[in-house]
């Protein structure tokens, strides 16, 4: 009996070395948006936390939440202290909160997603992402879910320790919450003075010029950012966004959108679907 046992556990390790070899790859693919791709890739059976990680994340980004939810679970469970695992399974339980129609389901949801995020930053109080999400979560849950701009504010103070112009920004989303605009304003330039070449302050900016009503200032900061990051994707997708809102310059808006569309993009960035979705509201194909 030896000898197809043998033979069976050389069959299970070659496995295991395929699934290890194409995770690179996976990994690849899930930067670059291909997502579907991306799965083809992995073992949707293995035991593997990081491989788990990796398929959840792929499951969040294509929509499917619930199917997201079990693989971050199984991560986690597989690696209890890994931060970012858990970070990650809070904003799947977050995007399933924001989708459900059950307000009950989606009650329960948002709770865990609090609780994940906080405890992400427990176990990583540098965790920067963490932080990003426990401040965004605060910021915008009501009181009965745990949020509220108190526990906001003091996120955003640890937050700037680490980053200071980051901390400025949030700041001025605090700000912009409290319909403080001039102090929100003046703590966004604060932000692009700390940090001169975070060209995602800079379009921040820009938007809120534009929601003021201040066109020509807008206009500007869009062209700064373009200087500042040269053919940066999502420069064109915010100024075209921005131009549609206003219905303004629409073939402008459009060739933008085209150019987005046809950019390599990476999972940070606002999905295609939603450039398509802006380029049909501007009239394109």
């Amino acid at each position: 009996m030896w000898r197809p046992l043998f033979a069976f556990l050389c069959i299970a390790c070659a496995a295991n070395v395929s699934a290890a070899s194409d995770l690179p790859r996976a990994e690849e693919l899930f930067n670059r948006t291909s997502y579907e791709a991306s799965l083809a890739l992995l073992d949707k059976h293995s035991s593997d936390a990081s491989t788990n990680f990796l398929i959840g994340r792929n499951y969040l980004m294509t929509g499917e939440f619930k199917q997201s939810i079990d693989y971050l679970e199984r991560a986690v469970q597989s690696s209890p202290g890994n931060s970012e695992y858990v970070d990650w399974l809070g904003r799947a339980y977050g995007r399933r909160a924001e989708a459900s129609s059950n307000p009950f389901l989606a009650a329960s949801l948002a709770s865990k997603a609090r609780a994940a995020f906080e405890k992400s930053v427990q176990l990583n109080p540098n965790d920067r992402d963490a932080l990003d999400d426990l401040f965004d979560f605060y910021l915008e849950a009501p009181g009965i879910l745990g949020g509220g701009h108190d526990k906001a504010s003091s996120i955003a103070e640890r937050i700037a320790a680490l980053d200071p112009g980051e901390g400025y920004y949030d700041q001025f989303k605090l700000d912009q919450k409290r319909k403080s605009f001039d102090s929100a304003e003046q703590h966004l330039r604060e932000a692009i003075r700390a940090a001169p070449h975070s060209v995602h302050h800079i379009i921040a900016l820009a938007r809120f010029l534009a929601n003021q009503g201040r066109v020509t200032e807008s206009d500007a900061m869009f062209a700064k950012a373009q200087q500042v990051a040269p053919n940066n994707p999502v420069v064109w997708y915010a100024q075209a966004d921005v131009l549609i809102k206003q219905k303004r310059n629409l073939d402008e808006a459009k060739m933008l959108l085209t150019k987005y569309v046809h950019a390599s993009i990476t999972a940070d960035d606002p999905p295609r679907e939603d450039a398509l979705r802006l380029l049909k509201q501007a009239g394109g194909a």
